[in-house]
């Protein structure tokens, strides 16, 4: 019966991975949005790694964050929906399928961080900064760490060969 009970459940076990994103990556903006001003660095590796605190009103790259805020509203629309998609996702999954499990409950995890953002604060807290030529690249937060790294597990999980036996050929 166990064994029953954990199939219907699929793989939602593993949404203790999204809880701890979520709570590292609020634990973290709240440290660094109380220890820094706004744009402030504080420069870890000279010319390529930065703590610098940032609002981002907009999605990724700041993608219209020039609006005049009906984007907040949109973006935390999306998040929700993706969300639910997501949890639903995990639940469907059978037991073999750890890896994709793992990269759901990342981008999950890294969705509602930034969406809790969205919500209660009005924008996303950034404070990685990774330096890039003159400019540096965009600043960036835990939440869009596990987005990432989940989006390339998953990417990767499509080059796996599929259970129904079939491999793939060199």
């Amino acid at each position: 019966m166990p064994n029953a009970a954990a199939g219907r459940m699929g793989r939602l076990g593993w949404l203790w991975l999204s809880v701890l994103v979520l709570v590292i990556d609020q634990a973290s903006k709240f440290y660094f949005e109380n220890r820094l001003e706004l744009y402030e660095q504080i420069v870890i590796l000279p010319d390529y790694f930065s703590w610098m605190l940032a609002y981002n009103t907009g999605a990724a790259f700041s993608f219209l964050a020039d609006s005049s805020g009906w984007q907040r509203w949109l973006f935390a629309l999306i998040a929700v929906v993706v969300s639910v998609v997501l949890v639903i996702w995990l639940k469907r999954l059978g037991r073999d399928e750890t890896w994709l499990a793992i990269a759901l409950a990342l981008v999950l995890g890294g969705a509602l961080g930034n969406l809790y953002d969205r919500i209660f604060i009005g924008h996303v807290i950034d404070f990685i900064f990774v330096h890039w030529k003159e400019h540096g690249f965009p600043a960036f937060n835990v939440a869009d760490s596990a987005i990432t790294v989940g989006a390339i597990m998953l990417a990767l999980d499509m080059f796996k060969s599929k259970k129904t036996g079939e491999t793939v050929n060199d």
